[in-house]
């Protein structure tokens, strides 16, 4: 432990960020890390090295967190970047958009703000680019085996590292024209941009894994030949399902799923081929439609459009300021979170239903009419109901709507339907394990359990990874947790 006083000593600080009204103006990051200076040693300094380091148990991955906090503190950077990447493939990616599950479990938040891991990772991992201590993992040794991994996102991506770094001959098959899946276009540059990936898949291709673009595998080339091409399939598409909304005036114009508007803002600020018919929301009265991160996103990106105005709106209540009693410490709670992109400019609206689009005469949309409703008690085992408020119903300008209510399950045709594999009862693909009802066929991630979080997928990732390789070889001695008394000795 670097310093025992430093918790009692600092308080929690983060780096300051270039004001909304500058940093709307294009597609860059705006966090200024780099005038941090000495002061994330002395924010490492607060981690008070627990006898339980609950942040352990928070992180998906089982980040060695207080061991890389103590490494900083002492300014021990290659130390800090084998510690942290010993259990995460990508910390380029969760220090920028993981929504930080450790900080939420760290012991200090019971009675102070947490530590600032999300933004000691990120600063660890640059050092790391900028000093060259990030290199490829070369294996020692080729075993001969082949793996095809369909989908490029940190599930595909982490089981690709892991397994390559076994010795396995891997191939990543991605649809699109470059790597990454959502990390690539479905999240905005102004919170990871493209080249923090293409930096990690230059080194992943360094390191021996091939890459192939432009392969919609199960449209362009049939799974099946995969499978007899490789002596294993894994499957990493995604849950790539969007939810719906069937109100009357769905199908008008101005009425999108998020992730076209997402994705495509990503091809337009690198100078990409915007795949389809453009949407822009300059000057347009944007609505959002789901109040969670790709929401906000939405929010963000209309905003470096020039919209209008942006509104979102959510059906649930509006979640409390502060941790409630039934989500105690530390568990991760759901809390009122305001997001860079809403100090950016946007109203936002909880408790309405959405109830009809508005058109004009040429059959765009022009407004949403929405009501207030009111949360009822759930009956034991039955989902919780609610009433319209009496006259509560109104119409609120838009011209364009982005639906951002997550997502189903991953497309039932196409490779799964090649490959037959089996479906669970929510859509996502069955799975003992990792292994799913064809031999030699193993899929993780979205796919296999449905939306979740980056770092959720990258766990995925490595652990399937650990299946594969023992399907392979017999036994593995991958680990998807390092141990960190191991690392500590």
């Amino acid at each position: 432990m670097g310093k025992p006083t430093g918790f009692l000593e600092h308080g929690r600080e983060l780096p300051k960020k270039l004001d909304p009204s500058v940093r709307i103006e294009d597609n860059k990051e705006f966090v200024l890390n780099e005038e941090f200076g000495d002061k994330i040693n002395t924010q490492a300094s607060r981690c008070m090295d627990c006898g339980v380091p609950f942040c352990h148990n928070g992180c998906p991955i089982g980040n060695i967190i207080p061991e890389f906090n103590d490494a900083v503190f002492r300014d021990s950077w290659e130390e800090a970047w084998n510690i942290l990447s010993s259990t995460n493939n990508f910390p380029e990616f969760t220090g920028r958009v993981c929504p930080a599950p450790c900080e939420s479990a760290c012991v200090l938040g019971i009675n102070q703000d947490p530590i600032t891991i999300c933004n000691i990772e990120k600063t660890i991992v640059e050092t790391a680019y900028r000093e060259g201590y990030a290199k490829p993992k070369k294996p020692r040794v080729r075993t001969g085996k082949t793996v095809a991994i369909i989908g490029s996102g940190p599930a595909g991506l982490a089981a690709a590292e892991q397994l390559n770094s076994a010795g396995h001959c891997v191939t990543v098959f991605e649809r699109d024209e470059k790597i990454g899946g959502l990390l690539r276009f479905g999240i905005p540059d102004f919170k990871l941009g493209m080249d923090v990936i293409d930096r990690k898949i230059n080194l992943m291709a360094d390191a021996g894994i091939e890459f192939k673009v432009n392969q919609h595998i199960g449209v362009d080339v049939n799974a099946l030949q995969l499978r007899q091409e490789f002596d294993v399939v894994l499957l990493t598409g995604g849950s790539t399902v969007p939810r719906d909304l069937p109100i009357p005036g769905r199908d008008l114009k101005g009425v999108h799923f998020a992730m076209e508007f997402l994705g495509q803002n990503n091809r337009r600020a690198n100078d990409m081929d915007l795949k389809g018919e453009e949407i822009h929301a300059k000057d347009k009265h944007v609505v959002v439609i789901g109040g969670g991160d790709t929401g906000s996103d939405c929010v963000g990106t209309s905003n470096r459009h020039k919209a209008a105005s942006v509104t979102q709106v959510e059906i649930m209540p509006i979640p409390p300021e502060k941790r409630p009693a039934n989500m105690p410490w530390p568990q991760f709670p759901m809390i009122m979170k305001t997001t860079t992109s809403h100090e950016e400019g946007c109203e936002r609206h909880w408790n309405i239903l959405t109830k009809e689009f508005i058109s004009n005469d040429h059959g765009e949309v022009t407004g949403l009419r929405i009501a207030d409703i009111v949360w009822q008690d759930a009956k034991p085992g039955e989902r919780p109901g609610f009433e319209e408020v009496a006259n509560t119903e109104r119409v609120i300008p838009c011209d364009m709507a982005f639906l951002a209510m997550g997502f189903l399950h991953p497309e039932p045709t196409g490779v799964l339907a090649q490959l037959n594999v089996k479906l669970d009862e929510r859509g996502n693909v069955a799975t003992e394990g990792f292994a799913t009802s064809q031999k030699g066929v193993f899929a993780a991630g979205d796919m296999r359990t449905g939306q979740s979080l980056v770092v959720r997928c990258i766990n995925e990732g490595r652990e399937c990874a650990i299946a594969i390789d023992s399907h392979l070889m017999g036994n593995s001695n991958l680990e998807a947790k390092a141990n960190s008394l191991m690392l500590s000795a």
